[in-house]
């Protein structure tokens, strides 16, 4: 029983938090930079099917990109419907992901300028090696506030897509050391995106286990 005029505070839980408004935030942040990216892309300089021709550089690299966003997109909204607590770790985990994304429509426009020059194709990579260990971050810290034996630890088990995503980019930033290899950097860009289209059932097994 307390004493008339005292202040009592009851500690607060450090994990109590859902992840509705994280993902409400995030889906937001992500729009805007698909937006962005569409605002970038140039319509063709005139009427004729040749001038759509010569476009399709500019086009291949808006797909590649939106593409991208997409991906974590879908991978994030998945991550966070499997969790039912967050903590301090995963919310700047999250911003430290949406940083990374944030520079894509730049990256992007540098590349529609420069395309075959190593620079701006490298720093593609960087940028996507660099959502690649924030989203790894995220996930650990969300495992660690779900605990071990949650549905989410469950579901994600070995990361193996992950870690291939990781040493798929780490290589093409390598192959844009000379202008002769930047077709293969390109080429594990998109390798990693098609590997990330195919369906990831791995929360939706999880729950039928659950």
């Amino acid at each position: 029983m307390r004493e008339p005029g005292s202040h009592h505070h009851e500690p607060h839980a450090p994990e109590t938090m859902g992840a509705g408004r994280l993902e409400a935030f995030s889906d937001a942040v992500m729009a805007v930079i698909i937006t962005i990216l569409a605002f970038q892309l140039r319509a063709p300089a005139g009427p004729t099917w040749s001038d759509l021709v010569r476009q399709k550089g500019d086009f291949a690299i808006y797909v590649l990109a939106f593409v991208f966003v997409a991906i974590y997109w879908n991978n994030h909204h998945h991550l966070l419907r499997a969790t039912t607590r967050i903590n301090g770790a995963a919310m700047w985990s999250n911003m430290f992901l949406l940083f990374w994304l944030s520079l894509v429509p730049v990256v992007t426009q540098w590349i529609r300028q420069y395309p075959w020059q190593k620079l701006p194709v490298a720093s593609f990579g960087v940028i996507a090696l660099g959502a690649a260990l924030a989203y790894s971050l995220l996930v650990r810290s969300l495992i660690a506030a779900n605990g071990k034996d949650s549905l989410l630890a469950r579901a994600i088990a070995h990361d193996v897509k992950g870690f291939i995503s990781l040493a798929m980019y780490a290589a093409a930033v390598l192959f844009t050391a000379s202008t002769k290899t930047l077709w293969v950097a390109y080429a594990l860009y998109v390798a990693v995106a098609v590997m990330w289209l195919v369906p990831d059932r791995r929360f939706s097994r999880a729950a039928r286990e659950d």
